[in-house]
This record gives structure tokens, sequence and C-alpha cells, in this order.
């Protein structure tokens, strides 16, 4: 294997994949990916259902989930520097390296969080302490999904990247699963006991997940990419800088493609949940009905990914992308106006479709499409970046803007549905400028064009 400096595909790589290395390499993201999305829907249920009264009770009712939704926000806010640094790490240094450390910061945040004092223990002290929290999550999440994407693309048979690549997102929606079913679970409990104690639980049960990760990625190698780089004295000094040297347009494409994808998750896992049970919202004080449709969704999304992720490896990375974006814009309108109607079963119908079929069917290809779409010596750096300035942009700012135009306008559905409308349009929009990558040579050190 030598390195090339050619968009010319490799040889039969799939006749020389290491098939243990594969497995431990889909496992150790998978577990992840697990751990960061369980953190990622605990603390999104928890900002929309429980932090407002919690830490910020003299704000009010509104005030208190607008900031809440804020401390949300600002988790990804820090997820570019995180990019960043790891990023620099894992090109500089190695993957497996920024594997170990990222889930050891996002893991121990959260459990950290389960030990926050409320505001009636310590006034605002511990709404202090949960934005601290929240920036160190962020900064390892930010380098997290890119780490498992960049790792398992680089590992994969060529031929079947798409379907290699989107397996470790099932740990996605195992720790949607994870921490939807937790919140669905302790949402039956009386509020009292609920904002008392209970809330921590969920918090201090991802200690369980950091154990199990960390085991599984000290036994990882290396990505043969990786390898060669460091053989052939190929490793970058300065990723960052190369990077906006000659990727600006990749980068851009990456931020594009991810707004429909990464912004219509956030609405559905939490701006959805926040508008159901608001005072002003659908059932209102309910906190069942949203972490439970979020459950439903979980499940079939574990199939969904890994079917879309496939489908790109035999008709293309982008046509899938763009028919999924342009699903996704075809339903928001009426997928909203549904639930407004107040039934529990078409709210869940809403959300299984709107995150198993709309969601995934951008997720599955993106998933191979990011790796791809960067040369080797700055791709770790490259797919962070794409990632995480669109992670600020569309699923951060989300709830928080989301929740603000919600209290503008009495609680509008057409907030949501305009909202989803428009971050799908935007990614429909920039599969146009997005190069075909489907089977793309790894090793290649210029971007795809």
């Amino acid at each position: 294997m030598t390195i090339r400096t050619n968009t010319k595909l490799a040889g039969p790589d799939d006749a020389v994949v290491d098939p243990g290395q594969l497995r431990k390499a889909t496992l150790a993201s998978s577990v992840g990916s697990a751990l960061e999305y369980y953190d990622f829907y605990i603390y999104g249920l928890a900002s929309a259902l429980i932090f407002g009264p919690l830490f910020f009770k003299p704000l009010g009712d509104t005030g208190a989930l607008i900031a809440s939704f804020a401390t949300y926000g600002v988790g990804f806010a820090a997820r570019p520097f995180g990019g960043i640094i790891f990023g620099y790490i894992g090109d500089r240094f190695g993957r497996k390296m920024v594997l170990l450390l990222t889930i050891g910061m996002m893991g121990l945040a959260s459990f950290a969080i389960g030990l926050l004092p409320t505001f009636e223990q310590a006034g605002m002290l511990g709404a202090v302490l949960l934005v601290t929290l929240r920036i160190v999550q962020g900064l390892g999440a930010g380098a997290e999904q890119a780490g498992a994407t960049t790792l398992i693309s680089e590992v994969a048979p060529r031929r079947r990247r798409g379907f290699f690549a989107s397996l470790p997102f099932v740990g996605i929606q195992l720790g949607t699963l994870l921490g939807a079913g937790t919140f669905a679970l302790i949402a039956l409990a009386d509020k009292a006991v609920l904002e008392s104690w209970l809330w921590r639980v969920p918090f201090l049960a991802s200690v369980i997940l950091i154990v199990v990760a960390v085991f599984i990625r000290l036994k990882l190698k290396e990505t043969p990419v990786f390898q060669e780089l460091e053989k052939h004295k190929n490793v970058v000094k300065n990723p960052v800088g190369e990077l906006w040297k000659h990727s600006k347009k990749n980068v851009l494409v990456g931020i594009g493609l991810r707004m429909g994808e990464n912004g219509n998750s956030s609405i559905y896992s939490a701006l959805l949940i926040a508008f159901l049970s608001a005072k002003e919202g659908i059932f209102p004080g309910d906190k069942f009905i949203g972490p439970v449709g979020l459950l439903i969704a979980a499940g079939f999304a574990a199939v969904m990914v890994i079917t879309f992720g496939a489908l790109s490896d035999r008709f293309g990375r982008v046509p899938v992308y763009r028919y999924g974006a342009l699903f996704q814009a075809l339903i928001a309108l009426p997928a909203f106006y549904l639930v407004t109607l107040g039934n529990p079963t078409l709210v869940w119908v809403v959300m299984v479709v709107g995150i198993a079929l709309g969601v995934q069917s951008m997720l599955g290809p993106q998933c191979p499409l990011l790796p791809e779409l960067f040369g080797a010596r700055y791709r770790f750096t490259g797919v962070a970046m794409s990632r995480e300035i669109s992670a600020v942009i569309a699923g951060g700012l989300v709830p928080l803007i989301g929740a603000s135009l919600l209290a503008a306008t009495g609680f509008s559905w057409l907030v949501l549905a305009v909202y989803s409308l428009v971050l799908a349009l935007i990614s429909f929009a920039a599969t146009f400028f997005t190069p075909e990558t489907a089977g793309r040579d790894l090793l290649a050190m210029e971007d795809a064009r």
C-alpha cells in the first residue's frame, strides 16, 4: 500500500481489510457515539423539561426555558474549538489518541452534571457550573463524531464504506434509546421526586458507558491511512492551516450538507419536546409523550441509518442525500400541522417519519461522504470543522432561537415547520455543489473535486 497523490481509485482493498480491526473500530466508534448521543439527548431533554425550574427559577417559566436552551447552545458553541484542538491532535498524532481523550472528557462532564447543586441549594452557582461542564462536553463532542467517522472510513472496505461507516451511528440511536427511555421512565415519577434527585440518575449512569468505551478503545490499532502517512513522513504539521489553504470550498459544502440533518435532529429531539410540554404547548406539563416518541423513532432510525448508508454505496452519496433533504423539506409543513391536532399517536408518527426517514436519509450517506471529501493529511480536521461549525449554526442555535420565536409567536407551530423547511432546503441546495465521492481512495492527498 503506497501513498497516492491523485484521485485514482485504490486497488482491490476489500481483500486486504483486517476483519479484526474492522470489528474493533466499529465497536469502539459505536460505543463512543452511544455515549455522545446519550449525553446529547439527556441534556436536550433535561433542557426542555427539567433544567429551567431547577437552575433558572427566578426568570419565570418562559425565561427559564430560554436560559436552559442557552446552556444547551453553549455546548455547541464550544464544539468548533474542540474540533480545532482535537482535529490537530488526530491529524498530527493519530486517530486513536483523540478517541480516548474525547470519550473521557464527555463522560466525566456528564457524570459531574449529576452532582450539581440546584438554584434552591446554591443560587446561581449551579447554573455557572452547569455552563462550565456543558463547555467541557462540547469540547469533547467537537471531535468524537469526527473521530468515529474518520476511523471507520479509513478501516472499512472501499466498496462497502457507506454501510460500514454508518454502523457506528447505530450507536447514536442506542444513545437516543437509552437517553429517551430513561427520561420516559423517570417522567412517570412524582414531580417532587423528579426535581429533587431522580433527574440526576441519567447523568450519573453515564459512567458505565465511559468505562466500557475506554476499555474497548485501548485495544484499537491506528488506522492504515495514518500508518501510511507516518511511514512516508507525510504527517502534516499544521492541519488547520493546510485545511484553510486547500479546502475552504469542501468545508463550506460539508457545513451546508449538515444544516438539514443536524438542524432537524435538534428540532425533533429538543424544540418539539418543549413545544409539546410547555405551558402554552399541545400537552401542557406532559413529560412523557415527547421522550416516548424519541424512543420509538430511535428504534426505527437504528435500522434506517444503515439502510441509507448502504444505498449510498449502490446509488452514490449525492443522490441519496439530495432526495433525503428534499423529503425532509416536503414533510415540514404537514408534519408539524399534524402535531397540533393533539393526538399522541400522530405525534409519534411524525417523530418517526422526521427522524427515521428524514434525518437518517441524510445522515446515512453523510457518514462516508464527509471523510471522502478531504485529503488524507488533514481529513480529521476537515471532518471536525465541517461537522462542528454546522453544529453551532444548526444544532446549537435551533433550540435557543426556536424557543425565542415560539415565545414571540404565542407558540405557533409554523415556527417549527418553517425552520425545518429552510434547513432542509439549505442541504438540498448544497448537494448541487457536492462532488460524488463513493469509492474514493482515502490515501489520496488532495480533496475530492
